[in-house]
């Protein structure tokens, strides 16, 4: 029998006492350089920490101090300068308005005066009245707005208050631009005897003998003066309130201004178009109706400065001299026409079937027919250069409306001209923007005109604050001429306010 060689088993015998093979060292090497990436890292860390610690110590700036019952909002305040932990809403509160309950011979009463003079009959109850329609029915809005229940206001921007020493502002809702024409255009004879001039009088004095407008010298007032004329007998005596009016052509500078007033839309009397865009049934290229002189009732009003004078000539000029100009141009309609229940339906189908609406200066800067354009969607062409517009804070009138210059506009066939090469699609783009816009000249409109002049009117907040407290610390002040670097208003006679 053959002896086999354990040559498997000598091979793991040996294997198994020999030394370490020269792969081993690899591996006991790796504890050290284990305790060296450990080192290293803790090294890394301490050093971080010291830089955190360093620019923590240094250069952050440490909070208040807060106890257990502050959070994060308490750091909000508002106008008042309260936490808004008392106050969550970190937004200024809207302005508190509060109008007057004004005797019915401001208000009411000459609603029937207007009534009486056209032949109507005394009511037992006045406030049954309806206002009558005109173009300035935005003092009737107004009124009608704040006598709702302040749970029938949720979208207003200002909240009415019941209580005066809550409010911000006190509104005056005085129907001076209808007092203005009680008697306008009525027969000799035919009048009712009233007079507007006595209720201007006596308005004044009843106002400026209030307990709250004697506080801050009407400041924080409101009077509604929409018809140019409105108020024109006692506008020095009541400047110093916000006064909203169409516009400023019959003001001084130290009467009236944007920074101090806001300027508020005709109502407008032409029913709004509800067609669609485009030039296809709007076959005449310019249209206007209305007068072509200036009213015969300026000459007894105009009683204020030279400057007055000269701007309501030139209006009244600049309206016959276009007459002049265009009335023979093809595809032209100029009329002349006075406010009637027919002339508005005639004014109503030429604005719905032109293209462009001339607006020219009259006996004041702006017209009521401008707003009538816009809801016709007649694009406006203004040739009024002392114009001011309302809400232009948020409407840029260039984006619907032609102005031309009114030496420009005189020149003979230069208007008509320049409205022919409009191009069709410019229009659409006219119309478009204007439909945009065409709310905030609704006074019917739940979030049109009414809440935009209230809008308006709660931005002049913060500058009569300022006018009543500088008020407090003038003694005396005597200018010849109003001080613009100011307000541009109110700024001349002497004020003593040390009592």
């Amino acid at each position: 029998m053959k002896t086999r060689k354990p040559t498997t088993s000598a091979a793991r015998g040996s294997s198994s006492s020999s030394p370490p093979s020269q792969n081993l060292p690899l591996f006991s090497n790796m504890p050290r350089k284990s305790s060296l990436f450990k080192h290293t890292l803790i090294a890394t860390v301490f050093f971080l920490l010291a830089i955190y610690a360093f620019f923590s110590t240094f250069f952050h700036t440490p909070l208040p101090p807060s106890d257990s019952n502050s959070d994060s909002s308490s750091f909000l305040l508002d106008l008042g300068g309260v936490s808004s932990q008392e106050n969550p809403i970190p937004f200024p509160e809207r302005v508190k308005v509060f109008m007057y309950d004004l005797p019915h011979k401001f208000t009411y009463g000459i609603i029937q005066q207007h009534s009486l003079a056209r032949g109507g009959s005394p009511v037992p109850e006045i406030t049954t009245l309806n206002y009558p329609g005109h173009q300035h029915m935005h003092e009737w809005f107004l009124f009608s707005d704040l006598a709702r229940p302040q749970s029938d206001r949720l979208g207003s921007p200002v909240v009415k208050v019941t209580d005066p020493e809550e409010a911000d502002l006190f509104y005056v809702p005085a129907f001076s631009s209808l007092s203005l024409i009680v008697n306008a255009g009525r027969p000799p004879g035919s009048a009712s005897g009233y007079s507007d001039e006595e209720m201007q009088e006596q308005l004044a004095e009843w106002l400026t003998g209030q307990e709250y407008w004697k506080r801050n010298n009407g400041w924080d007032h409101v009077i509604i003066a929409g018809d140019p004329n409105a108020l024109y007998r006692v506008v020095d005596r009541v400047k110093s309130a916000v006064l909203l009016v169409s516009d400023f052509g019959r003001l001084r500078p130290d009467q009236g201004s944007l920074v101090k007033d806001v300027v508020i839309p005709y109502s407008h009397r032409i029913s709004t178009y509800s067609g669609d865009f485009g030039v296809k049934d709007r076959t005449t290229l310019l249209f206007f109706m209305g007068n072509r002189y200036r009213k015969e009732v300026i000459n007894r009003l105009l009683q204020n400065a030279f400057e007055i004078d000269v701007l309501v000539e030139q209006g009244g000029k600049i309206r016959d001299l276009l007459f002049q100009i265009l009335e023979n141009e093809e595809d032209v309609v100029i009329k002349h026409g006075t406010q009637s229940r027919e002339n508005r339906r005639a004014a109503s189908r030429g604005m719905h079937t032109s293209k462009f609406c001339l607006n020219p200066a009259g006996d004041t800067p702006s017209a009521c027919r401008l707003f009538d354009s816009i809801v016709s969607l007649c694009v406006p062409v203004i040739v009024s250069d002392s114009i001011e517009l309302p809400f232009e804070d948020i409407i840029d009138y260039k984006k619907f409306s032609v102005f031309v210059e009114t030496t420009t506009a005189l020149k003979p066939g230069y208007l008509v001209s320049l409205l022919r090469k409009v191009p069709e699609q410019k229009i659409i783009e006219y119309q478009k923007a204007m439909k945009e816009v065409k709310r905030y000249y609704d006074y019917t409109h739940p979030n049109g005109t009414v809440n935009e002049i209230w809008r308006q009117v709660s931005q002049k907040l913060p500058l009569i604050k300022l006018m009543i407290n500088r008020d407090k610390r003038l003694v005396k002040r005597e200018l010849s001429e109003p001080n613009c670097s100011c307000l541009c208003s109110n700024q001349t006679g002497i004020i003593d306010s040390l009592g």
